[in-house]
């Protein structure tokens, strides 16, 4: 087992491996992850960037930034939970098991974000006790692999293009959820430039929808000969 699922408290981990789908279905439960989640996301960015700060005195903000997104990306994430035996251990109502949540990337990343807010909590909010754990997960990320990840950051990559085109403003984007279910939710993203469409992506989590429609805004400008 890994040592991020050994916990004093085993009420915490219980409840950081419950999704919204199965405290629905099992309402007596308790609570389920949804906060251990946004704590955990804040420490993995936290660690990432001291990581890579650390690690890479020669690289400018931009670059530290990109790779930093890389390491916490959803399917990394996805990756991680997966490796520390998350992937079954999760709990989930059963039209979420039926949806194929056990191999969900969304439910994945969120599940292992909300373990490292949970094991944060668990050990008296030590982060020192939880950094060599995130670490040797980011070290065991080839580097070339973070590198290819964070050269194709597509909203990075967007921006820097119609910045470099003469837009006045970054990209925004207009994400929407569409249809889905509490467990398997579908949303759509619009990505503007100066008020101009210039993308549309569809996806399982916001953050996938404005992948795609960054991608999507990308394939339309290569197409005009704008990069």
């Amino acid at each position: 087992m890994h040592k991020i699922l050994v916990f004093n408290n085993e009420k915490l981990l219980r409840q950081a491996l419950t999704h919204r789908s199965y405290v629905n279905e099992n309402p007596d439960e308790g609570g389920h992850n949804e906060r251990l989640e946004f704590l955990g996301n804040a420490i993995l960015n936290f660690i990432s960037g001291e990581y890579l700060y650390r690690s890479y005195p020669e690289l400018g903000e931009d670059e530290m930034t990109r790779r930093r997104a890389a390491l916490v990306d959803e399917r990394q994430l996805a990756k991680f939970a997966v490796e520390v035996g998350l992937d079954f251990r999760i709990r989930l109502g059963q039209g979420a098991i039926r949806d194929g949540g056990y191999q969900n990337p969304n439910l994945l990343s969120s599940a292992f974000e909300a373990v490292v807010g949970a094991y944060y909590l668990d050990k008296n909010r030590d982060i020192e006790v939880l950094r060599p754990l995130i670490e040797q997960l980011f070290e065991s990320v080839p580097k070339d692999v973070i590198v290819a990840l964070s050269n194709v950051d597509s909203k990075n990559k967007l921006q820097e293009i119609v910045q470099s085109n003469g837009a006045k403003a970054p990209p925004k984007y207009d994400t929407e959820k569409i249809g889905g279910t509490d467990h398997a939710p579908q949303f759509l993203s619009r990505v503007y430039v100066d008020g101009k469409l210039y993308g549309e992506g569809t996806g399982r989590s916001k953050k996938n929808a404005e992948k795609q429609a960054a991608e999507d805004a990308l394939a339309r400008l290569k197409k005009r000969g704008l990069f």
